[in-house]
């Protein structure tokens, strides 16, 4: 019984040290991170990871490790270390001030709807806080210009893809135009050719009319054959034996009288 009891207590004994090396060992590289947290940031991060390491369960190595992240402008590296201190924290104080600052991390990564969580989380754990109000306000606002960034872009996107769409369709007729007009094309070279062979054609008929009119210019600008000219004795002659000729007639007429008969004459003209 008394050596259980000697046991007990010897156990006791070194987690008693344990604690109080870890716990003193964390003092130790918190106070030096705090030291150096405005004149040396690699330093400082160093000695809160070494805190950190050696206490995960102490809110506060994390907590200032996130400040000084965030100052530098790292922000990723800022959120993670905030969760943390969001899951460290032990009472609405802590939890108010550690989603509070996450929040404005998330603001400044532009991630409005993160923000408006956390900030809504850090007003749970202490409602007083105007800040903490003033910043979610600006957050919804932040997120209502994205939602309305986002339509815009999608509205612009649907105008695109249907201007593209009639582009499509515009080239598309373009393309039947041009093939209208290449058979238009085809259809008037074979006008053409056919209006070369109608040309040719009657070139040919006009040259055949030419040389028909031109025989018959010929035929007419031949010199007609004249009537001999007759000599004033040949008239003379043709008039003295006309006039014996019907004396002849006339003196067969009266015989004829003479015996009763009727004689008829034929024109000779």
């Amino acid at each position: 019984m008394k050596n259980s009891l000697t046991f007990c207590l010897f156990i006791s004994m070194l987690i008693s040290v344990n604690i109080y090396s870890q716990s003193e060992n964390y003092a130790k590289f918190y106070n030096k991170g705090n030291n150096l947290f405005d004149s040396n940031f690699e330093e400082a991060e160093k000695n809160y990871r070494i805190a950190i390491d050696d206490s995960s369960n102490d809110l506060r190595a994390a907590y200032n490790l996130s400040n000084k992240y965030y100052n530098e402008g790292l922000y990723d590296e800022a959120i993670s270390r905030q969760i943390q201190a969001t899951i460290l924290a032990s009472n609405k104080s802590e939890k108010h001030s550690a989603f509070h600052n996450l929040g404005n991390s998330f603001m400044k990564k532009e991630m409005c709807s993160d923000a408006i969580l956390a900030y809504k989380n850090a007003l749970r754990n202490n409602p007083d806080d105007d800040e903490t109000r003033y910043n979610l306000a600006l957050a919804k606002k932040c997120e209502e210009d994205q939602d309305n960034e986002n339509n815009n872009d999608q509205d612009n996107e649907n105008n695109n893809d249907q201007d593209n769409e009639n582009d499509d369709q515009d080239n598309e007729n373009d393309d039947q135009d041009n093939e209208n007009d290449d058979q238009d094309n085809e259809n008037d070279d074979q006008d053409n050719e056919n209006n070369d062979q109608e040309n040719k054609s009657n070139d040919k008929n006009n040259k055949e009319n030419q040389n028909n009119n031109q025989e018959g210019n010929d035929e007419k600008n031949k010199p007609k054959k004249q009537s001999p000219k007759l000599s004033s004795q040949q008239i003379k002659n043709l008039l003295k034996a006309t006039e014996n000729a019907e004396k002849k007639v006339q003196a067969k007429v009266n015989e004829n009288k003479k015996e009763g008969k009727i004689v008829i004459s034929e024109k000779d003209w």
